[in-house]
């Protein structure tokens, strides 16, 4: 027991508590390890992110350089993965699309992110809000994610911002629900009485017991929403949409090869390719991550 003199006290030692988060740390690097679908997958993202972070680098031809005598060109060994109907390179081409349809998915996740956590945590942390709130966010879940996108574009107006834009409201919702769901089992928590008990602010709670113990859940569904929101960025793309010509995003890259699928198929085949590799490379990160952050799991 402890006694009335406060330097009978004990207070967590400055080294455990750095210890115990290198541990944990290293612990969860093991388990990614060992999990082989996350790493191949954290490969699979490795690629592409530096291969279109160092496209001008990398790159053997101008990306929008055309060559009318090279039009519809076989892969070789002076164009990889052939040339479109322009004699535009392919390979440089998806170097730069690369950029922007990862560049759209990055934009599509943080503000969808940033929103629903911000809707989630209002919802499950104050009663009265979560009614309104999450009626509706059952408003916009009733639409399809890919049709809110392109009605939300049919308003704004077609182009690169729009579509992004687009494609982060279609995903708030999921945020929203996963947040709010994690918010009102930690609200009931001890810890979160206590604070509020002592007249904690809320905004206090929040900051130092709510999001820190929401983190896993919005790391993991972030990463698997990057990879939708790539592919919706791209159908979005691929209907005109989106990024437009001259932009060689992979969506748009699609749609343009899909003219010539008889006579010129690497031109559908290959950015097609890199969409389907992305998107399976999220997938797979983002199930390695849940199963790494799981509490549950050993």
């Amino acid at each position: 027991m402890l006694g009335n003199n406060p330097t009978s006290l004990v207070y967590p030692d400055p080294i455990d508590i750095e210890t115990k988060t290198q541990s944990s740390v290293a612990h969860f690097i093991k388990k990614m390890k060992k999990n082989k679908g996350a790493v191949v997958g954290a490969m699979i993202l490795l690629f592409f992110i530096i291969t279109s972070t160092f496209a001008p680098f990398i790159a053997p031809y101008p990306v929008n350089e055309m060559k009318f005598e090279d039009s519809l060109q076989g892969p070789s060994m002076a164009h990889w993965l052939g040339t479109d109907e322009f004699g535009r390179d392919i390979w440089t081409r998806m170097l730069y699309g690369g950029r922007v349809s990862l560049l759209m998915g990055l934009f599509a996740v943080t503000l969808s992110g940033t929103i629903g956590v911000i809707l989630g945590v209002l919802a499950g942390y104050y009663r009265k809000l979560d009614i309104y709130i999450m009626q509706f966010i059952d408003i916009l879940m009733t639409f399809p994610s890919l049709l809110m996108a392109i009605a939300i574009v049919a308003v704004l107006g077609v182009g690169l911002t729009n579509a992004m834009i687009a494609v982060a409201i279609s995903v708030v919702p999921s945020f929203v629900r996963v947040v709010r769901g994690s918010v009102l089992s930690i609200r009931e928590t001890e810890y979160v009485e206590a604070s509020k008990a002592i007249g904690v602010k809320d905004w206090k709670i929040i900051c130092k017991h709510i999001l820190p113990n929401v983190a896993s859940p919005i790391i993991i569904l972030a990463t698997l929403e990057f990879g939708s929101s790539i592919l919706s960025a791209a159908a979005l793309s691929f209907l005109g949409l989106g990024a437009q010509p001259p932009n060689p995003e992979w969506g748009a890259l699609v749609f343009v090869g899909k003219s010539f699928l008889s006579q010129a198929w690497w031109m559908t085949l290959f950015p097609g390719l890199a969409i389907m590799l992305v998107v399976l490379g999220f997938n797979l990160l983002g199930d390695g991550l849940r199963d790494a952050l799981d509490p549950r799991s050993k």
